[in-house]
């Protein structure tokens, strides 16, 4: 402000100076009617002026006007100044009375400790006389700090007045400019006025042309609607017509369509019937089948007898004749291998061969029909393309070498061919070679070679299923000699380009774009189904086969075709695909893979097919037999164990593999070599690799055999034990056993290490593990010294390509003077209320007899027993005790968690107790060696098993026998209370999170019989009173722990529980300190950049910056001389800094570990009976101690957005609405979290719409909350989002406020009355908003909402009153809404009134116009439903009441013309029916008359009439008095817009019959604009029940 006061000050030319600004667009407004008057003054007064004078005017005016912008905008602005500079004074005088009246104060206070410390001196009291020279000390400087903010409030306030004398000034010498600009503004306003009242002139011409423009339109609306009724009419009665017609011709297409239905019936049945004799046929061919498949059977089974037979006989004669009869069978069973072998392979080329002659055949054919044309000319010597290949298919299947590549084939030289006998000797040499080369050896298991090793010269003992297909004169087809002499021929290098570049034409002519609905299908048009193929394990020489299906992924019908495999896979795939035709989207085809493997290698490629859109391919991959070993745990904790037990733990190796290996364990440190010897069993070297599966079958039983007779026989072949462990399947699939023809001996070296005697493992150490298997390994665990002892092994593997794996163990070993060497009793599985034994054997080290003390936990002490409870076990030997079990059936209850429901496992601990062991020496039990001028440090723990005083000795000797004796005494105390957890580990927790923990303090002090139990004392001294005890927990200061309760009382016999809570958080000291720094660098940054701008300021105003300098040293020595302790109560910890500073510390936080004892005191009595503040006598000595370790860590998820706030509150929500606030949080630790989150409450407004499972490291999700109250409530809850290392709470708040308004409408009906048709009326009504929030409303109409949903309901006059629910009534003709309402929609203000004008139309008569109007709050909730009434007349009369003898509904139904006699009839009466019922409960009391009332009333209206009333009259008034019928008035008139009711009543005549109602009828006359007439009928009945 001040800054602007010198700026002001400095510009002395403040109308010529800064003439570069832009112009005010309002005072460009303002000017431009000044203007415009000058203009037009001088236009009416000097019309002959030339033009050069006029631009000259024009720019004279222009600066004018210039010059009188700036003059107000600096007169604007120095009015600002002057009043914020007044306010300014009087708020700095203010200051300064407070000031003074402040120092006044700080006087008086000084004259009262003046007098105070005289009274003091004279008492000679030096404490108080201190502390009042203090306090007199403290004022004193306290009002010297009032003087100098007195001075300098001083000094503010008269630069502050001279400002304001300046400003004054400069208004004063400017007071005639600031007239004349408001004598401008007047006169541009008077200008305006004029204009506007100008402008109201023409607009309200225009309205009255408008007005008649809409009149002539309504006219011509009416016409046309007229119009459209007669044309309406004229269609109705053409439809009608048209429809008579159509139902004629429906009838016939019926009639047809049921004939031709009856005629499909019929081939049903007929094709129904074919096809059960089709399953009967197969049924009975089925049977046949069957027949035939036993016959061969029994041909099979009696062949393999057979062969059985003469394999005995065989061997017999060998061993007669001193043989070796398993190398006679090998060798016999390996020759029919090859014979076998050699079949399949011829019969494989002659398949082949056929295959390939047809296929030519087929395309030569294929290809003379397509374009026939005449063969060039070619040489004599010469063949043909064709003539080769054939001579060379015929030459490769006859047996020629083949070695020569397939693009360069040998010519044909004429007469060099070699006749037949010389093709024979030939093709059997090739085959020789062909068989000791090829790898097809090994493709034929050793049953195929079983099977068709004796199939020639056997009998037959099945018949064929068709005769003669068995006979010997039949033959098989053929290939005439003509076709295999045409042998083709490879072309050359350039034959192969030009084929490739010919099929890559067609394949583009084949290959294009698929589009539909104007999408390009892109992408691969068959998916595969599995996506890759993979045979895995196979075995060489076996056949495995693979189907995968192809699904069309395009759009719409597509093509496939099967194009071939990578040319590695060749020789090994086969691929069966019958192209399937077209194949619409989402249909499949199937495809039969079959993989016959030659060679044990990996093998990887591709099948490729070709589809209408282009090329795809599925990947296949082939993969050998391998080992996967792994082991399932590499750390093995044992946990403790006392000195002398034994435990065992489990380490399983399992092989997920194919392929098996040899395996040993052992010690990470330890060396192995593994070296390959030869066996012992010597094989004959005809033995290859490929021999090994065929060999292994005939070892198997040998090797059984020869191990059972000689045990010590050191052969290779696996022990029954061993084998036994195989899969059957992978033996009868001639699986090998080990991975070599020869067994391999492993030599492994051992080295001795006394000092890990406490691991071992089991016996089985090393072996075989087979494919798919896995083996168990005990690992044993027999402590020998006190501590803590690990290990490492590893397990080495036979097979080179597997690693070696390791696996560490880990164990603790106790001292204690006894152990069980049985640390666990299993009973097996239990009965109720059956008692079941077992004994418990205790060994002792001790050199001297021990009590024991044998307890069972309390929750079993009724189903469990230990016999003796208490026993002696002497020096270094054993102790027997008794385990009885009897459960009864509240066992699971009584045993709490000892018993699992789900497993009805019991597992409890069981607590044996050395009596009189109180003292324990550590570190190593006592036991260490001490150097030569060391000093040791050893820890004493005393543990007293009774309250009484203790005085022993403790005896320390050295290897020499040296004693050193130290006395010892202590007390023994046993306080009357014990926690049920005397030392508390908290997890990790993370800043701001809670971690919790539950104890008990248990009083157990129920008697003061010391003889059957301890009781609590200290020392020797008196047991402690049975009764209420209390105990206190005495808390550290500003520590992070809360207990609750602190202080309770525990009655004998009970326990309390109390809650240990851990919540770390800053110190607020350390965030104070980060938040002001913050704020010191922000400041400092601020300075630096306003120096930056004061130096590039203009030096034309250096007073202003010398003001400014003035200013800024003044704030900072009244910034600095504020004290510390000021500005940190001045920054709250709600402030952007505070919390700013806070997020900065938690994300830098490092962790932190505090360890607190909290001591707690007991004391006798209750808390409650202590008088007023009068403490309890705790007595120090009964002290109890919690320990907590309580770690702290920095938390893995934080808040990012709005400055890391965690409370969530959504403010103020209307009921039925949603809000939804979006809060981020991040990861902010060094790996993946996985998130879950706390179940908000269902039926709660809160709801988490988009939860995160996982949060990556370093990222951030933003979480969506959304508030939805149902109801006016304040809703609060705490969403956790927890994790593995810690958890995050939200607090989400928020207040839903019920969005309610009042209506002004009594009973949500309003009744508009009777109006002429035509014309309108309107009424209105308020809504009242009462809700704190603003409330958006819209007014919807049935008639225009529900319009397009019911068009296809049943019209309402058809169906009976009881089913009328609808409330939308007659509407008008012209298809506009007889109801509206002003305004539709807007918001209503909080405690605000809308008001409403609703307006009836009707276009015709009718009695029921009817509407709802629904009141919509937020688009979503209807809040009021008004009922919306009228009625139209055509004329001004109308009468009301009586019973209704229509329908509420106009109907649809044409109204017959009748003619012009009959019509006025039907016009003139009109009928009311009026229905009295006289009550007579009571026969001997006259009861009241019956009566009813008629309204006659006059609508008002706006049409001239010249009548002004309504007159009616009712004749026939004697006779029905007669009946017992009074009327009053009988005539009489009515007002405009009036309406009068005619009483009617009834009294039953004395001629009256009761079981026959009276009728009675009156016609009743109407005379306004027209006159009517009503025939009133009336009913009278005598009602004698209610």
């Amino acid at each position: 402000m001040e800054e602007d006061d010198k700026k002001l000050l400095d510009d002395k030319p403040l109308v010529e100076d800064d003439t570069e600004e832009l112009e005010d667009p309002e005072l460009v407004l303002d000017c431009v009617p000044r203007e415009a008057e000058q203009k037009a003054g001088l236009g009416s007064s000097c019309p002959g002026i030339e033009q050069s004078k006029d631009k000259q005017k024009q720019r004279l005016t222009a600066q004018e006007k210039r010059q009188a912008c700036l003059l107000r905008r600096d007169l604007s602005h120095l009015d600002q100044l002057h009043e914020e500079k007044d306010l300014f004074i009087q708020k700095t005088r203010g200051e300064l009375r407070a000031c003074r009246r402040r120092m006044e104060l700080l006087v008086k206070q000084q004259e009262s400790v003046a007098a105070e410390i005289a009274a003091e001196r004279a008492a000679n009291n030096m404490a108080a006389m201190g502390r009042l020279e203090a306090a007199s000390r403290r004022l004193c400087s306290e009002l010297k700090n009032e003087q100098d903010l007195q001075a300098q409030m001083m000094a503010v306030l008269q630069q502050s007045q001279s400002a304001l004398w300046q400003i004054e000034v400069q208004e004063g010498q400017l007071e005639d400019a600031r007239k004349s600009a408001q004598e401008e503004a007047a006169a541009a306003r008077r200008g305006l006025q004029e204009r506007a009242a100008k402008q109201l002139h023409r607009e309200m011409g225009a309205s009255g042309k408008a007005e008649r423009n809409r009149l002539l339109r309504a006219r011509r609306c009416v016409h046309l609607q007229k119009e459209l009724g007669l044309r309406q009419q004229k269609l109705v009665e053409e439809a009608q017509k048209n429809h008579r017609k159509a139902l004629r011709f429906l009838k016939a297409s019926l009639g047809r369509i049921r004939e031709q239905e009856q005629k499909e019936e019929l081939e049903t049945r007929e094709h129904m019937r074919r096809r059960m004799d089709a399953v009967l046929a197969l049924k009975n061919s089925i049977s046949a089948n069957r027949e035939t498949l036993r016959k061969f059977q029994a041909w099979g089974q009696a062949k393999t007898e057979l062969a059985e037979q003469k394999a005995q006989a065989e061997k017999k004669a060998i061993l007669a004749q001193g043989g070796d009869a398993f190398k006679h069978l090998c060798h016999q069973r390996r020759r029919q291998e090859l014979e076998a072998q050699n079949r399949a392979f011829e019969e494989e080329q002659k398949r082949r061969k056929q295959e390939i002659v047809s296929r030519l055949l087929k395309e030569e054919a294929v290809e003379d029909r397509r374009r026939p044309r005449p063969e060039p000319p070619r040489p004599a010597g010469q063949r043909s393309l064709r003539d080769q290949t054939w001579s060379y298919v015929a030459t490769f299947f006859d047996g020629q070498s083949t070695e020569a590549p397939l693009c360069c084939p040998l010519p044909d030289v004429p007469g060099q061919r070699p006749g037949p006998a010389q093709e024979q000797i030939k093709l059997q040499e090739t085959r020789s070679r062909f068989y000791q080369s090829s790898p097809l050896l090994t493709a034929i298991s050793s049953e195929s070679v079983q099977g068709d090793g004796s199939l020639g010269g056997e009998d037959t003992l099945a018949w064929p299923e068709i005769p003669g297909l068995w006979k010997e004169d039949y033959k098989p087809f053929q290939v005439s000699k003509e076709d295999v002499d045409r042998k083709p021929v490879g072309g050359t290098k350039m034959d192969k380009d030009i084929l490739a570049r010919t099929m890559q034409r067609l394949r583009s002519g084949v290959i294009h774009k698929q589009v539909a609905s104007g999408r390009e299908f892109r992408g691969c048009p068959f998916n595969s189904k599995p996506k890759f193929i993979h045979f895995k394990d196979f075995d060489v020489g076996k056949v495995y086969k693979k189907k995968i299906t192809l699904i069309n992924a395009t759009y719409t019908i597509n093509y496939c075709k099967l194009v071939g495999v990578d040319e590695s896979l060749q020789d090994f795939i086969h691929v069966d695909f019958d192209p399937p035709g077209p194949l619409s989207a989402g249909m499949s085809c199937e495809v039969l893979v079959t993989f016959k493997p030659m060679i044990n290698k990996d093998l990887e490629g591709n099948v490729s097919f070709l589809a209408q859109t282009g090329g795809f391919s599925v990947p296949l991959k082939c993969s050998t037999k391998k080992c996967s070993l792994s082991l399932d745990k590499e750390l093995i904790d044992f946990g403790s164990y006392t000195v002398g037990e034994t435990a065992i733990r489990t380490i399983t190796l399992t092989n997920t593999g194919g392929l098996g290996t040899k395996f040993r364990f052992l010690l990470a440190s330890e060396t192995c070599e593994m070296d390959t010897s030869q066996s012992v069993l010597k094989l004959s070297s005809t033995f290859t690799y490929e021999d090994k599966s065929l060999y292994d079958k005939f070892t198997t039983s040998f090797s059984e055999h020869q191990m059972e007779g000689n045990e010590s026989s050191p052969t290779d072949v696996p022990s029954q034990k061993e084998s036994g462990k195989l899969d059957v399947k992978e033996q009868e699939e001639g699986h090998p056993i080990e991975s070599e023809g020869v067994t391999l001996t492993t030599i492994m070296t051992i080295p001795l290490n006394e000092e890990q005697m406490e691991f071992s493992l089991g016996e089985t150490t090393e072996g075989d593990i087979g494919p798919f298997s896995s083996i168990k390994v005990p690992v044993i665990f027999t402590p020998i010294v006190p501590g803590t002892v690990q290990n490492s092994f590893k397990v080495v593997f036979k097979n080179q390509q597997c690693p070696t794996l390791y696996f560490k163990v880990v164990g603790v070993a106790i001292d204690v003077p006894v152990w069980v060497p049985k640390p666990n009793v299993d009973l097996k599985i239990c009965m109720y209320d059956r008692l079941y034994q077992d004994s418990i054997l205790v060994h002792t080290r001790s050199k001297a007899a021990l009590r024991l003390k044998f307890e069972v936990c309390k929750e079993l002490r009724g189903h469990v027993e230990l016999l003796p409870e208490t026993g002696y076990i002497q020096a270094l030997s054993s102790y027997s005790v008794q385990l009885k079990f009897l459960p009864r059936h509240s066992l699971p209850e009584d045993a709490g968690k000892y018993f699992d429901k789900e497993t009805r496992v019991l597992e409890a601990p069981m607590t044996i107790r050395v009596a009189d062991q109180f003292v324990d020496i550590q570190p190593n039990d006592g036991f260490g060696t001490i150097l030569p001028l060391e000093t040791l440090q050893l820890d004493v723990i005393f543990q007293p098993t009774k309250a009484k005083e203790y005085n022993f000795e403790l005896i320390c000797k050295s290897e020499i026998n040296r004693c050193f004796k130290l006395a010892c005494r202590a007390v023994g105390v046993y306080p009357p209370l014990e926690l049920s957890h005397n030392q508390i580990k908290f997890a990790a927790t993370s800043l701001y999170d809670t971690s919790v923990a539950t104890l008990y303090v248990i009083n157990s002090h129920l008697s003061m019989n010391s003889l059957t139990h301890s009781v609590p004392r200290i020392g020797s001294e008196d047991a402690f009173p049975v009764g209420p005890t209390s105990f206190e927990f005495l808390l550290p200061p500003d520590s992070p722990i809360t207990i609750s309760p602190l202080v309770g009382t525990v009655w004998p016999g009970k326990r309390c529980l109390v809650r240990v809570a851990f919540r770390p958080v800053l110190p607020s000291e350390l965030i104070h300190q980060e938040a002001f720094q913050a704020l010191s660098r922000k400041a400092e940054v601020k300075s630096s950049q306003k120096e930056t701008v004061t130096q590039r300021k203009d030096q034309r105003r250096p007073s202003f910056s010398m003001l400014r300098l003035q200013n800024q040293d003044r704030l900072l020595r009244a910034s600095a001389s504020q004290p510390p302790e000021l500005q940190k109560e001045d920054l709250a910890s709600s402030s952007q800094e505070y919390q700013s500073a806070q997020a900065s510390l938690t994300r830098s936080f490092q962790g932190k570990f505090d360890k607190f004892v909290v001591p707690c005191v007991v004391a006798s009595g209750d808390t409650k009976d202590r008088k007023g503040t009068e403490p309890l006598s705790f007595s120090p000595h009964n002290t109890l101690y919690l320990e907590l370790w309580c770690p702290a860590v920095a938390p893995s998820i934080v808040v990012t957005s709005d400055k890391g706030k965690t409370i969530i509150n959504f403010g103020d929500i209307a009921a039925g609405h949603r809000g939804i606030k979006k809060v981020s949080i991040q990861n902010i630790s060094p790996e993946d979290l996985d998130l879950e989150y706390s179940v908000l409450n269902p039926d709660g407004p809160f709801v988490l719409l988009n939860p995160t499972i996982r949060l990556p490291s370093g990222e951030t999700q933003v979480l969506d909350l959304s508030f939805s109250p149902r109801e006016s409530v304040v809703a609060q809850e705490i969403l956790d989002i927890i994790t593995k290392k810690g958890t995050l709470s939200l607090a989400l708040m928020g207040t839903g406020v019920a969005s309610t308004i009042t209506c002004s409408i009594e009973g949500d009906v309003l009744n508009m009355g009777y109006v002429i048709a035509r014309e309108s009326v309107s009424l209105g009504f308020k809504l009242q908003n009462n809700s704190p929030l603003p409330i958006k409303f819209s007014m919807q109409l049935d008639s225009l909402s529900s319009r397009s949903r019911d068009q296809h309901r049943l019209p309402q006059f058809l169906a009976s009153p009881d089913q009328r629910t609808e409330v939308v009534g007659t509407q008008n003709y012209s298809g506009q809404s007889v109801f509206s309402v002003v305004p539709v929609e807007g918001v209503m203000e909080p405690g605000k009134a809308q008001d409403f004008t609703v307006t009836f139309s009707p276009d015709h008569e009718s009695l029921y116009f009817s509407d709802r109007l629904q009141v919509v709050l937020f688009e979503k909730k209807v809040s009021h439903h008004i009922l919306l009434k009228g009625a139209a007349r055509e004329h001004m009369m109308f009468v009301e009441g009586g019973d209704p003898l229509d329908v509420p509904v106009e109907s649809l139904t044409v109204i017959p013309a009748f003619d012009l006699e009959h019509r006025e009839e039907a016009e003139e009466l009109k009928p009311i029916l009026v229905t009295l019922d006289y009550a007579q409960l009571d026969p001997d009391t006259q009861a009241p008359p019956a009566t009813r009332e008629l309204q006659v009333g006059c609508i008002r209206t706006t049409q001239l009439s010249a009548k002004k009333t309504v007159e009616f009259s009712m004749d026939n008034i004697a006779a029905l008095q007669h009946k017992g019928f009074t009327i009053e008035p009988s005539r009489g008139s009515v007002e405009r817009g009036q309406t009068k009711a005619i009483s009617i009543s009834w009294t039953p005549p004395i001629d009256f019959d009761p079981d026959h109602p009276l009728l009675a009828s009156a016609l009743l006359q109407l005379r306004g604009d027209v006159k009517e007439t009503y025939k009133v009928l009336f009913v009278a009945q005598v009602v004698t029940g209610p």
